[in-house]
């Protein structure tokens, strides 16, 4: 079993749970979605990155990592290809309460929902269920953020760009082919173009639905320091 493996809750036998939250009474909660992330990343970054972010906050600070929830709400990319979201946030802040009202049963002391889809709708509902958690008697703290509230990350939060290209570069770099998108010489980004404005979304662009800077020229030496500043971060959320 790998290091990161030890704190994978699924991985771990109920005696290794407790011996794990014995040293730090922590379970981390990664969300995500499956979403449309250009051609050259998997639909399901979002998820992955959450959670191996979890992963490497675990590692540093103690814990437990659940599974990811594939599942979120918000952005511009609902009808894109192989999108699958819920139009409404009712049912997952419902399994997210099921699930913190559990993990407080089981004497766990601090729950922290990391989303690695960033889209305002999606803040809004983590950060709903950690407060109304939060506003019961329960003796489990819960506190929710997304990867867009990262404070100064090294490189600027994106849409299938740079940013979310270089952290699922860190932690699983064979699921990242920018090769699969347009040339970037033959095929390059309009002059002075607003890199989050609303041509991306057209089909023809050579970075359709890549909201951000162009990942294609990728510079991977910067993926292992965003990855640790982000671990660095939701780590101290733990505390």
């Amino acid at each position: 079993m790998s290091t990161h493996d030890t704190a994978a809750a699924e991985r771990l036998s109920p005696a290794q749970i407790e011996e794990r939250l014995a040293s730090a009474s922590v379970a981390y909660l990664p969300l995500g979605s499956l979403e449309f992330h250009g051609p050259h990343l998997p639909i399901g970054l979002d998820a992955l990155t959450a959670h191996g972010i979890c992963l490497e906050a675990a590692r540093l600070r103690g814990g437990i990592v659940l599974p990811p929830y594939y599942q979120a709400v918000g952005g511009e990319h609902s009808r894109y290809p192989w999108t699958i979201m819920s139009d409404a946030p009712h049912a997952i802040e419902t399994l997210l309460g099921e699930t913190l009202a559990r993990l407080d049963a089981l004497g766990v002391r601090r729950a922290v929902l990391l989303s690695g889809h960033f889209a305002d709708e999606q803040r809004d509902l983590v950060t709903r269920v950690a407060d109304r958690w939060n506003d019961t008697d329960a003796a489990m703290r819960a506190v929710a953020r997304t990867l867009g509230q990262a404070p100064e990350p090294p490189v600027a939060p994106d849409h299938a760009g740079r940013f979310e290209s270089l952290v699922l570069h860190a932690l699983s770099p064979e699921l990242v082919d920018v090769a699969a998108l347009p040339d970037p010489d033959r095929f390059p980004a309009p002059a002075g173009e607003d890199p989050y404005g609303q041509d991306r979304h057209r089909a023809d662009h050579p970075l359709h639905g890549v909201f951000g800077a162009d990942p294609r020229r990728l510079d991977t030496e910067n993926a292992a320091a965003l990855l640790a500043h982000l671990a660095r971060w939701t780590a101290t959320l733990a505390e």
